[in-house]
Formats: structure tokens, C-alpha cells, sequence
């Protein structure tokens, strides 16, 4: 069991390094559009805060290339600042002298935010020298940035191994549920899984066999099931190299009495024109789910106990293929079953209908979940020390 910071003891007075994923969308003036993952890392910023501990918070935000203006924290700490008044302040470097003086005066109950960790290159390649700076900050680390739990870098990985460790609440709860979800499911089992590309779900698939009841494919991925089946899959995305790896999964899931269900029509494009149909001619690509997949699909959600989503079933950020994304959503959040949505576009679906409130668990990291669902560990947790 890992540490959490509920184990660390008498840390009053203590420079407390916190990595949390403030990866929040901007718009082009700044202005913070979608405050999910900061308002997810509150009770960990809360209790450290409570413990009268000097706060020292770093972050991601976007992929920026050097210093980029329009990606500054610098919105994420006035948003803080609504949350802790008067305690909250923010460097505009990440290491340095600026660093140094920024943290010399702060005083306990103090809270800093650090500029952009990925302004400096350094942090993605989990430099050394950026390692030792960081650590140079604190007495204790933590961390509560799942979003990149599953990448080794300077923030959430090299600075572990320097100091005495724990998890935030976030990564602590994120951990419990998908440990929970896979080895001790509510049953009947559905797992929705849609994306563009199969080998972005092949390890996933593999690992839920046995474990899932019924498997709902859609999206880009589910042309090369069909192509599997020997259906004819027009000019959709296909993943020629792993057909035969679909046929296998699908041999494997039918013997393990799991009920693998696919498109069986679509919404597609003919040229230029969008048509609705049940059969993919030459000269069409299929972009979303048609009306009587949407409805087979929410007929399975119905009778679930337990469903975890991944991916969206068409070509979402398209409106003309966002429809079946959108009834899956819908039907998921009416469900009495116990939900967990993970994945940008699946989140986002669940949140452009206000249905956040109605899903028992929305992760707040795409890849990390991906992780977790495929079986697999997450480095920037493994490395956290176990009591």
C-alpha cells in the first residue's frame, strides 16, 4: 500500500513540493474554460494547507516549446487564489534565483505556485539537474497528478526518488477505483470502448476478457472488428496489421462467454455528402454509430451493474459524428449502474450534457486510467514508498 498524506507526520513548518495536473483548457484570452482538475486537486491542496506546512505547487500546462505566454499557470493561481485567500501566490520561473527568493519568504500556510514545469525541456526528459533543483525546494514530495502518472518525469518521478514521498487524495481515490472495478466488478460487466485506432485499446481488450460481461466497440477501432468479421468496411480506418490479433480477441472473448458487440450501421461520408446506412459501400467512410447500434448499445447499458467507458464511438470533435458519442453518453449517465468514464473525448461528451454529476467516477487522466484498465503499473506511483 502506498503512502499517502495522511501518513506523513509533524510536517508543520516543512516546504512540501505538490505536483499536481493543472492541464486545464484555455481560451485564447486566458481565461481558465473547464476548472475540473483543479477543483479535483482541492482536497489534497486543502488538507496540506491545514497541516501548516509551506505549499509549494508545480504543474504541467499544455506542450509548449520554450516560455509561452498564452500557457502560463499564472490563471490557475488566481484560481486558487478565490479557494485560499490571501495565501496564494506565483513565481513566474520554475527554478532559479526568482525560485529561491519566492520560497525564502514564504511562511507556514503559505501557498506557491510555480510557473509552467514544461517551459524547461528538462522536466519531460526527467533531467538530473532538474531533478536536484526541484528537490532542492522541499523537505517532503507529493504527488497528486495522475493525469501523467503513467510518464516518467523530472516533477513526478526523478524528484520521488530524492525525497520522503506520498500520494494526494486524487491518485489515491483514481487508484481505488479502477482496482476495485477490475478485480471485484458489479455485475453484469459492460465496457464501451471506442478512439480511432485498435492498438490504442489492444492491451485493454486483452486484459478485460474474463472479467467484462459485455464489450460495447464503436469509433475508428471498430472497422478493424468488422473487417475481422469478414464485413465489408469501405474507405474506413483500418488497422490492417492487427486483424488477425481482432479475429483472436474475438475468438478468445466468444470462449470466455464474453458478448463482443459491433456497428451494425453507421453514419459515413460519400464524398462529400453524410449518409445513414447499414452497409459500407467502396466509396464510404464510416464516422460514427448509426440509430440502431446507438440503440443496441443503451440496450446494454441498461442491464449493466457496473460500466467503465473509454473513447468516443465516432469522430467526435466533427458534429455531423457526434451523435452516437452523445446517446451512449446519455444513456450511461441515466444508468443505475455504477459508472467510470475515462478519456478526454468521453468525459467531455458526459460534461458538454451536464451529466458529470450523475457518473460515479470521471478520471482525470486518459492515458494513466488506459493504464490501470490494461493490468499494468504506473511508474510515478510505483516509485512513491510503500508503508
Amino acid at each position: 500500500m502506498k503512502r499517502t498524506i495522511r501518513d506523513l507526520k509533524n510536517i508543520g513548518g516543512n516546504k512540501v513540493l505538490l505536483r499536481c495536473d493543472f492541464n486545464v483548457p484555455l481560451d485564447k484570452y486566458g481565461d481558465i474554460l473547464d476548472a475540473t482538475r483543479i477543483l479535483t486537486s482541492l482536497p489534497t491542496i486543502r488538507y496540506l494547507n491545514e497541516q501548516n506546512c509551506k505549499l509549494i505547487i508545480c504543474s504541467h500546462l499544455g506542450r509548449p516549446k520554450g516560455y509561452d505566454k498564452y500557457l502560463s499557470l499564472f490563471p490557475v493561481a488566481v484560481c486558487l487564489m478565490k479557494y485560499f485567500p490571501n495565501k496564494v501566490r506565483f513565481c513566474p520561473k520554475v527554478t532559479g534565483p526568482v525560485v529561491e527568493k519566492y520560497i525564502d519568504e514564504m511562511k507556514n500556510g503559505d501557498i506557491l505556485v510555480l510557473e509552467n514545469l514544461r517551459f524547461d525541456p528538462r522536466e519531460e526528459e526527467n533531467d538530473p539537474s532538474f531533478v536536484k533543483e526541484l528537490a532542492s525546494y522541499c523537505d517532503v514530495y507529493v504527488d497528486d497528478a495522475f493525469g501523467v502518472a503513467h510518464r516518467k518525469h523530472a516533477s513526478n518521478y526523478g524528484v520521488a526518488l530524492k525525497k520522503p514521498n506520498a500520494i494526494g487524495f486524487l491518485i489515491e481515490k483514481e487508484l481505488k477505483v479502477f482496482e476495485k472495478a477490475f478485480q471485484n466488478p458489479k455485475k453484469p460487466f459492460v465496457a464501451i470502448f471506442g478512439g480511432a485506432k485498435v492498438k490504442d485499446k489492444l492491451l485493454l481488450i486483452k486484459n478485460i476478457i474474463g472479467k467484462a460481461d459485455t464489450v460495447l466497440i464503436g469509433g475508428g477501432m471498430a472497422y478493424t472488428f468488422l473487417l475481422a468479421e469478414g464485413i465489408n468496411i469501405g474507405k474506413s480506418i483500418v488497422d490492417l496489421d492487427l486483424v488477425d490479433e481482432a479475429k483472436k480477441i474475438l475468438s478468445d472473448a466468444k470462449n470466455a462467454n464474453m458478448k463482443v458487440l459491433l456497428p451494425v450501421d453507421h453514419v459515413a461520408l460519400k464524398g462529400e455528402k453524410v449518409v445513414k446506412t447499414n452497409f459500407l459501400d467502396a466509396d464510404m467512410v464510416g464516422l460514427d454509430i448509426g440509430k440502431k447500434t446507438a440503440k443496441m448499445f443503451t440496450e446494454e447499458i441498461k442491464k449493466a451493474g457496473q460500466i467503465v467507458w473509454n473513447g468516443p464511438l465516432g469522430k467526435y470533435e466533427d458534429k455531423r459524428f457526434k451523435n452516437g458519442t452523445l446517446q451512449v453518453a446519455k444513456a450511461v449517465a441515466k444508468s443505475s449502474a455504477y459508472s467510470i468514464v475515462g478519456g478526454g473525448d468521453s468525459v467531455g461528451a458526459i460534461n458538454t450534457l451536464g451529466f458529470a454529476d450523475k457518473i460515479d467516477h470521471l478520471s482525470t487522466g486518459g492515458g494513466a486510467s488506459m493504464k490501470l484498465m490494461e493490468g499494468k503499473t504506473l511508474p510515478a506511483v510505483e516509485v512513491i514508498d510503500t508503508l
